[in-house]
């Protein structure tokens, strides 16, 4: 399991890495940092292997560019915590202007929970540093590529409301519900312990039942 999901207790920050999961799916993110659930599969263990480098720590400079390694974040004014794998530290005329960068497996997803992830880095960058941090970067083991991510408007807003949903569902310390999304289920290593179908297809057909019999009942009346 995860060592941030053993820091949801009430009043504890919010964990970056659930922000991810929290993007990914909401039930994934409770299912975690709540009930303490958790599952390895190919995925998880290739981005465990990715991560062994970073989680090592360390600082070094190259090039005029100063990197740390396994940097702890946090931002009071947002609740919430964790560590960097690497923030690159440039010189600009005001002084050094942080860069997070992200390690990841596979490659660039359709959905945002890696861009989330790091913008929230930057969140709490900016209020620990004091500078303002205008992009970073996520590197994907499968490409071996990075991918810039600008930290935009509509990248913010959607960091914020993604912790005001996951500090709702803490403080309610209710999982939510599965919602079935069928690529994204396929890929979770939780699926055996969530069991989305066991859950959302017996609420469809009550669903579909019901609606059928006002359907009928309205059509006697009509």
């Amino acid at each position: 399991m995860p060592a941030a999901a053993r820091d949801t207790e009430e009043g504890e920050p919010i964990p970056l890495s659930a922000l991810q999961h929290a993007v990914y799916c909401l039930r994934q993110a409770a299912l975690i940092h709540l009930e303490r659930l958790w599952a390895e599969n190919r995925f998880t263990a290739e981005g465990d292997v990715l991560h062994a480098v970073a989680d090592k720590g360390g600082s070094r400079k190259a090039r005029g560019v100063r990197r740390v390694m396994a940097l702890p974040l946090a931002s009071t004014r947002l609740n919430i915590a964790g560590v960097a794998d690497m923030v690159e530290f440039h010189a600009g005329e005001a002084g050094e202007i942080p860069f997070p960068v992200e390690y990841k497996r596979g490659k660039p997803k359709l959905h945002r929970a890696d861009e989330v992830q790091l913008c929230a880095q930057a969140l709490c960058l900016e209020e620990m540093t004091g500078a303002s941090v205008p992009q970073g970067a996520l590197f994907y083991a499968e490409t071996k590529r990075r991918v810039a991510v600008p930290f935009d408007n509509a990248l913010r807003d959607l960091t914020r409301q993604t912790i005001d949903a996951l500090a709702e569902v803490f403080a309610s310390r209710r999982t939510p519900p599965p919602t079935h999304q069928r690529a994204r289920c396929r890929a979770c290593s939780l699926i055996e312990l969530c069991r989305p179908d066991a859950v959302v297809k017996p609420v469809k057909a009550w669903r579909d039942r019901m609606v059928n019999a006002l359907l009928s009942e309205t059509a006697e009346f009509s």
